[in-house]
């Protein structure tokens, strides 16, 4: 039985180029809440009702990797 990109029906190309949008997007996601983090945990230390603002700035970059996803699928065909 075949697995992987031969037995969803996509080509190589197609397949690389899916794993490379999810990997670079995933990778700049990382170093972007890394930095936010960061900046975000001593921000706490100074005031803690910046929590609601310091949360949000966090989890934008998420949707770096759910472009990324869709670019993926896109690419290969699933949309």
């Amino acid at each position: 039985m075949a697995t992987g990109a031969a037995s969803a029906g996509i080509g190589a190309f197609p397949a690389i180029g899916a794993g490379l949008a999810i990997a670079i997007t995933a990778l700049a996601t990382a170093w972007a809440q890394a930095k936010i983090g960061a900046a975000g945990v001593g921000a706490l230390a100074e005031d803690d009702s910046l929590f609601g603002n310091v949360l949000i700035l966090t989890v934008i970059p998420e949707t770096m990797v759910i472009f990324g996803l869709v670019v993926a699928l896109v690419v290969t065909g699933f949309i």
